[in-house]
């Protein structure tokens, strides 16, 4: 049977008047998922930094069609997830910062989420409900997302609105409740005007990513972005024109009066999710350790001889025995020139052969996110040229390292990055001048990590509970202008760390670092040593 017939029988049963209840709950779940005191906290939370009479409007993700009339498998909005915990599309959440009156009852948050539908469920899968919202998750007010565009809400009235970069590929089934209808009526309630998406991601670069210090590397990425200038937004312009602090003040204060309710929300939800909860360290460190054991029998199993897809199916394998959902972006596995490309998703040479295997690869565990990389030697031994940059590189981690603890500038992780390896690279002849260093080191030392893998975080100090990656890496191209014998040399080791008050914890230790510990992995044993299977026909 046809996915297209299954789905038209789908609507047909719906339109019948299919009125059989399918089961909402199902046994055997794991048991240790964020509860839902978890989330109500987080919503007291963004209560306690909005401004009295105000309210936040967080809206699901969109579905994406992967094929014809297949979809990827669902994603939820991390932040409908972290203030809700609930990870179906078609929602939207009301958080208020005062009490609503309602007759003799009132209320501070709303929740609208699909509408059960026994027949859909039937053929793609439980939906929470009604119900299920107030049981669930502890909703006193939970509607149908059908009821929204009715419900007697004034978001004209409320000094501030809060609210997210609103998606614009959004497709809808011309259903009552779905995210285009929603985002529709939330528009025309709030009076909000269309605002081009590419503008409102720049502003949100300049308004929580920029500083003075790392000025320079915003410059660079907006002029790589647009080769034409005349195309940025005219703020973009005014900061490439003169760009200095005073400028990057000015530019700020701009963008806060222009666009407050989106730099508002990005404001808030990066100062909550940047540190993180005990609950929430405790799932990040099962999808860590997750990780990190199966990087750890990749090191025991590689040989030559296997392809860069062979060694993806080991780790997704060991993901998915430990019980991780999905992986928390898409695996890189590159071998000798593949190494080199930062983003490098193909995963398509069909050997190895003699090369180094650079691998980032993070288990997703209930939404949160892994993020570790490892480099090694797919014979088992590094060559004299691969060791000295891996060492490089381990090197200028453990000098990180160091400096992962609470109070310490964000920026400084990435001072002492470009010194350590601008100063090795010097050694090694590669390079003649510090300056040259961003040639093979192009991207930053660390970013946060949680519901996303690069999550939501501030860049001022270090805090502790914050969660973040240390992730040097140099990548030498063949046509290098350098000796030969470093081309298609690609080197990053990755960790997660938590910070402390006086120092980090490796989340990632189980995977080995030092180069003598990589090739002793390589002579143990590996669980996929006797695994035979047949040739294809």
């Amino acid at each position: 049977m046809t996915r297209f017939f299954c789905r038209a029988l789908v609507t047909l049963i719906a339109l019948c008047g299919a009125s059989h209840s399918f089961a909402q709950t199902a046994e055997n779940l794991p048991t240790d998922y964020l509860s839902k005191e978890f989330h109500a906290g987080r919503r007291q939370a963004l209560r306690n930094l909005m401004a009295p009479n105000s309210v936040a409007v967080i809206f699901s993700y969109p579905e994406q069609v992967f094929s014809n009339d297949v979809n990827y498998v669902y994603h939820p909005n991390p932040d409908l997830y972290y203030f809700s915990g609930y990870k179906e599309p078609n929602a939207v959440l009301l958080v208020f910062k005062d009490i609503q009156a309602d007759g003799d009852s009132s209320y501070n948050e709303v929740l609208f989420v699909r509408q059960r539908n026994a027949a859909r469920e039937q053929w793609t899968g439980r939906r929470l409900g009604v119900e299920g919202a107030k049981t669930q998750l502890g909703f006193k007010r939970a509607y149908n997302s059908e009821e929204f565009a009715k419900f007697p809400v004034d978001f004209k009235k409320f000094g501030k609105v809060y609210y997210d970069n609103l998606p614009e590929d959004v497709t809808g089934d011309g259903s009552v409740g779905e995210l285009k209808k929603l985002i529709a009526a939330f528009k025309s309630k709030a009076g909000i005007a269309d605002v081009d998406r590419q503008a409102l991601s720049d502003m949100n670069v300049i308004a929580n990513r920029a500083t003075p210090q790392n000025l320079p590397r915003v410059v660079t990425f907006f002029k790589t972005k647009y080769t034409d200038l005349s195309k940025a937004s005219p703020l973009v312009q005014e900061l490439l024109a003169k760009p200095d602090s005073v400028t990057l003040a000015a530019v700020k204060a701009k963008i806060g009066n222009n666009l407050g309710g989106t730099m508002d929300f990005d404001t808030f939800t990066s100062k909550l999710r940047g540190v993180k909860t005990p609950e929430e360290i405790a799932v990040l460190k099962k999808a860590v350790e997750i990780s990190s054991l199966a990087h750890l029998e990749v090191m025991r199993a590689v040989k030559p001889s296997m392809s860069e897809r062979e060694v993806e199916g080991i780790m997704l394998y060991v993901h998915k025995r430990y019980g991780a959902e999905d992986e928390g972006y898409p695996p890189i596995v590159g071998a000798g020139a593949n190494g080199c490309i930062l983003h490098y998703e193909e995963n398509a040479a069909t050997k190895l052969d003699n090369q180094l295997l650079l691998m980032d690869v993070g288990a997703e565990y209930h939404g949160y996110s892994a993020d570790v990389t490892r480099t090694v030697p797919a014979n088992g031994k590094f060559t004299e040229e691969q060791k000295a940059i891996y060492q490089l590189v381990y090197d200028a981690q453990e000098e990180v390292f160091k400096l992962c603890k609470a109070g310490v500038p964000y920026a400084s992780l990435e001072q002492k990055t470009a010194e350590v390896l601008s100063a090795g690279l010097i050694k090694l002849g590669i390079i003649k001048d510090a300056s040259e260093v961003r040639k093979y080191y192009p991207h930053g030392v660390s970013h946060h990590l949680g519901l996303d893998v690069h999550d939501k975080g501030g860049r001022g100090s270090l805090e502790e509970n914050m969660v973040i990656t240390v992730e040097p890496g140099i990548y030498i191209p063949a046509g290098s202008p350098c000796d030969k014998k470093w081309w298609n040399i690609g080197v990053r080791i990755e960790d997660d760390v938590q910070i402390g008050k006086d120092g980090g914890t490796n989340l990632s230790a189980d995977a080995p670092r030092k180069w003598q510990d990589v090739e002793k992995a390589a002579t143990e044993k590996s669980i996929f040593e006797a695994a035979k299977f047949p040739a294809l026909k």
